[in-house]
């Protein structure tokens, strides 16, 4: 929508939602900042925001607690990390190539030891 004189013009911006500028008799400078000047109201508000503090920090200190309480309850446990899991893992593939190998010498001495 276009008026005559410039005073307003509809348009869509780019997520299609109305952009449409005001004039001067469609301002909001009239309007106050939504503040109360009700000191009963501050206090509410003040309390409301020390109280949600006041659960993040309560929060934060209970998965604390409970992180601490689980390496505590583990702490018998014997755990190993996975650089030595691998490196085990690694001798324990060796070792058997190695007695793969030492089986097959095995059967070719006791081949020539047939023989004689």
């Amino acid at each position: 929508m276009s008026l005559a004189g410039g005073l307003a013009t509809d348009r869509l911006d780019k997520r299609g939602a109305h952009n449409t500028p005001l004039d001067k008799s469609r301002s909001l400078h009239h309007l106050k900042p939504m503040q109360s000047e009700n000191p009963i109201i501050a206090d509410f508000v003040k309390l409301a925001n020390s109280a949600a503090g006041t659960m993040a920090g309560m929060t934060r200190e209970a998965r604390e607690g409970a992180r601490e309480k689980m390496r505590e309850a583990l702490g018998g446990v014997d755990f190993v990390s996975r650089e030595e899991f691998e490196t085990v893992k690694l001798m324990a593939q060796k070792a058997r190539e190695q007695n793969e190998a030492l089986e097959a010498r095995i059967k070719q001495l006791e081949a020539k030891l047939s023989k004689k």
